[in-house]
């Protein structure tokens, strides 16, 4: 009996020192596992927003350093389980002035978007296959203005890195999307409030084709964080296009009646 209650004090104690790395090791997340939650948590700490409204600038830039600006507004209406309705209307200059892009995003079907040209007076739709293009002559292309649905990618967590002298999560995002211009990217979260203060875009083929760095970001209703500036770099043409935002105001009470294809006519 002294020799069995003996044993059984050894293996209960073996079992004790061994139980936390049995949790660990049932707690370990994978690479992927790691990435999705991040995007997940990411993803959270900007619903509830409701709607907003803002003015911003976009100056495109060439590489021997001409500058195009152009003055638009952009008004978000938040959608419960799908992604968010934009309508971007450009007011300057004169020859873009009453161009207007309305935005229905998914979480997993292909966003709809449409685009309204004064001059021509007619609604365009854009195409799944062509999101992959400039939207108005910018480094940013459609489907990078279109709200990044955490359902639109796998993920997988890569490495700890620094940027602007803030520690950063980079997790890589793989469009699920066939249609998509890229075929990966990485994106850097900064670990305190997981804002993605920096994305790379690698292009079909796998080489680095864009940076986008978002900065001066600033604190609304005590809870969501938004930059004030974006600058998109193509490395492979030279060009780059600024979005300076400006004037943001959340909760204005706008209903899905304003996101229509007969706003965009009306959009002036």
């Amino acid at each position: 009996m002294r020799l069995e209650l003996a044993h059984s004090r050894i293996v209960a104690a073996a079992l004790m020192f061994a139980a936390p790395a049995i949790a660990c090791t049932a707690l370990a997340e994978t690479a992927e596992e790691k990435g999705l939650r991040i995007a997940r948590d990411a993803d959270d700490r900007i619903n509830g927003f409701q709607d907003y409204t803002s003015t911003l600038s976009m100056t495109l830039k060439t590489k021997a350093g001409q500058q195009a600006v152009r003055e638009l507004r952009v008004k978000v209406l938040e959608v419960q389980n799908d992604g968010d309705k934009s309508l971007t209307i450009f007011d300057q200059p004169r020859d873009v002035e009453g161009t207007a892009l309305l935005t229905f995003a998914h979480k997993v079907a292909d966003d709809d978007i449409w685009l309204f040209l004064p001059a021509l007076k007619r609604v365009k739709r854009i195409a799944g296959s062509n999101k992959s293009g400039p939207f108005m002559g910018s480094e940013f292309a459609f489907e990078d203005i279109s709200s990044q649905e955490v359902e639109k990618y796998t993920y997988k967590y890569l490495r700890e890195d620094t940027h602007d002298g803030q520690a950063c999560h980079v997790v890589n995002a793989v469009p699920v999307d066939r249609n998509s211009g890229y075929s990966r990217q990485e994106v850097w979260l900064d670990k305190a409030e997981l804002r993605a203060v920096k994305v790379d875009y690698f292009n079909r083929r796998g080489d680095h084709l864009k940076t986008m760095v978002a900065s001066d970001f600033k604190k609304y209703l005590d809870r969501f964080w938004y930059p004030d500036r974006m600058l998109m770099t193509n490395h492979q043409s030279g060009r780059s296009t600024v979005l300076e935002y400006k004037n943001y105001r959340f909760r204005n009470g706008f209903t899905e009646r304003e996101f229509d294809q007969a706003s965009l006519e009306g959009a002036r």
